[in-house]
């Protein structure tokens, strides 16, 4: 079985696929701001959602530097309680929904049609819908913090009865905005399994395909299954809200722990939507630049598909603390350390070919490496929150914070980064400025450590999150972690400046951008032409 799509054989057929991908634009298409409110090319589209990807990064970023800057020192100093209640659950929201899921989006819209040899998305125009309903969703999240009472302020998990029976009016807006945001999800989902299972190219089976193109096809299936909970979830909260009835509410018959049940078996899944493209992403890149083709190709697939199914076994691990049966806490405590046996799969074939290889440090390889190493510690401290009789202690604490931002931003975010980097060369025809990258890269491992490294003692310490006020013992901790988030919230202008000098200019990159780089998409030229493949290319899979 072929461990990886080779170049050699792949190379064959590039001068046709060069003057495939020069198709001339047709001459009926829109120009000026109607070509990008209309386009259906996945090209475009996976621009958009990156340009909005960024755009509420930096959004969800103000909100966390709010609280931040509020928790520099004990004591209330710049915000109310209410106020920063708003931003620590509209942060929570937007990094989530609005900037890490629309850019790993953005990110399969660009590069899956060019690593199976497709000329476009199955579905354009529902692509282009996909994409617009998110900016009337967030538009529609971020107008509630002008409304009277205030946006959203209980947590971004928003637990009933604090976003049903005590929440601000605001939240009937809240819950439409997510329903659109859904509906975007299950859209981009729909199109995805259609574009991988249907537009490959002749002689691509699925063992052939780049590690990110499965791991996009195993997140759509997890979409499609666990959004329609969310939904169902929010529109009981809103039945609740308005119309009377009592899903969450105890006194009419109601559990709110119900809430729990439900919000948990979609967010589980949820977070390994946020990190199965990253681990696509660090698949492509860290063979790319060892020089060595993927170690344990097969292994990683089925390892990726045991996290998909496991995701859903493991949702009550956030609720020890609400008094399950022990069978229950044993059952989720042991389903809970199981997940991290495939994940550990990834870990050591990644460190294998890394093994011996031929390694250079351009900035993609260091934001592969940094998120190898931290994500590894957001996993260690997985596996002592998986702890049930230990999580009593550490829930609600500055330790869970910490365990999942190790995840979410040296994870997710750093892999984003990392990819962003990888494939610009193919997406604008220039290499990043690697002095900026660079300079971005340590700045930003900097910043993350000193945010979210003190978090952990903090929690350990007894430290509760989402509080505006603490007491004077966590002080030191909650200064270093402001610094750190201040550092690295400003660096993150260098990575909008390295990808706005690589727009404009800078070293012309060939179509094999990267040394190492074997999958489809780089004998394609650079940049990428807006049609690609209209003639099928010829996939010749490598021999054993």
């Amino acid at each position: 079985m072929a461990p990886k799509i080779p170049l050699q054989s792949t190379l064959q057929n590039s001068e046709s696929i060069a003057s495939a991908g020069g198709v001339s634009h047709h001459a009926s298409s829109p120009t000026g701001w109607r070509r990008w409110v209309l386009t259906t090319n996945h090209k475009e589209i996976g621009t958009l959602y990156l340009i909005f990807s960024l755009t509420m990064f930096f959004v969800g970023g103000i909100f966390a530097l709010v609280v931040r800057a509020e928790l520099f020192q004990p004591g209330l100093q710049l915000v109310n309680p209410e106020f920063f209640n708003q931003m620590t659950t509209m942060h929570g929201l937007i990094m989530v929904f609005a900037a890490v899921m629309p850019a790993f989006t953005g990110l399969a819209n660009w590069m899956i049609p060019l690593q199976i040899g497709a000329p476009d998305m199955a579905l354009p125009r529902l692509n282009n819908f996909s994409f617009w309903l998110l900016p009337v969703a967030f538009t529609l999240l971020l107008s509630t913090l002008l409304m009277p009472g205030g946006g959203p302020n209980f947590g971004w998990t928003f637990y009933a009865p604090l976003s049903t029976t005590y929440a601000p009016a605001s939240t009937t807006f809240f819950i439409l905005a997510l329903h659109i945001a859904g509906i975007s999800s299950i859209l981009g989902a729909i199109n995805i399994i259609a574009t991988i299972l249907n537009m490959r190219a002749p002689g691509m089976r699925l063992m052939d395909m780049p590690l990110f193109v499965w791991t996009w096809l195993i997140t759509a299936f997890l979409l499609i299954a666990v959004m329609p909970v969310l939904a169902g979830v929010i529109t009981m909260m809103l039945m609740d809200i308005n119309f009377g009835t009592s899903f969450f509410d105890a006194g009419g018959g109601g559990d709110p722990v119900l809430f729990q049940h439900l919000f948990w078996f979609f967010g589980h899944p949820e977070v390994y939507i946020m990190i199965l493209p990253a681990f696509g992403i660090v698949s492509a890149i860290i063979p790319t630049f060892a020089r060595k083709p993927l170690f344990g190709y097969a292994s990683m697939v089925y390892a990726t598909a045991a996290i998909a199914l496991l995701s859903f076994l493991v949702w009550a691990h956030h609720m020890f603390v609400v008094g399950l049966p022990l069978v229950a806490e044993l059952f989720f405590m042991y389903s809970t350390m199981l997940i991290a046996v495939p994940t550990g799969v990834k870990v050591f074939n990644w460190v294998t070919t890394l093994f011996r290889g031929s390694i250079s440090f351009e900035s993609p390889m260091l934001f592969a490496l940094a998120f190898v190493v931290l994500f590894t510690i957001g996993g260690f401290s997985g596996l002592m929150l998986a702890i049930a009789p230990a999580d009593f202690q550490y829930h609600d604490t500055y330790f869970v914070v910490a365990h999942f931002h190790y995840v979410l931003v040296p994870g997710a975010i750093f892999a984003i980064m990392a990819g962003v980097y990888y494939w610009l060369p193919k997406w604008t025809g220039h290499y990043p400025n690697e002095t900026l990258a660079k300079w971005h890269f340590w700045f930003s491992v900097i910043g993350v450590n000193l945010t979210f490294f003190p978090m952990h003692f903090a929690g350990l310490a007894g430290m509760p999150r989402r509080i505006p006020d603490y007491a004077l013992q966590f002080a030191d901790f909650n200064l270093v972690s402001s610094i750190g988030a201040f550092f690295f919230g400003t660096s993150q202008l260098l990575f909008v400046l390295v990808i706005v000098l690589c727009v404009k200019g800078g070293k012309q990159a060939p179509a094999q951008a990267w040394e190492g780089a074997v999958d489809l998409e780089w004998t394609v030229p650079s940049p990428a032409p807006l049609h690609t493949f209209e003639t099928p290319p010829v996939f010749r899979p490598a021999e054993k």
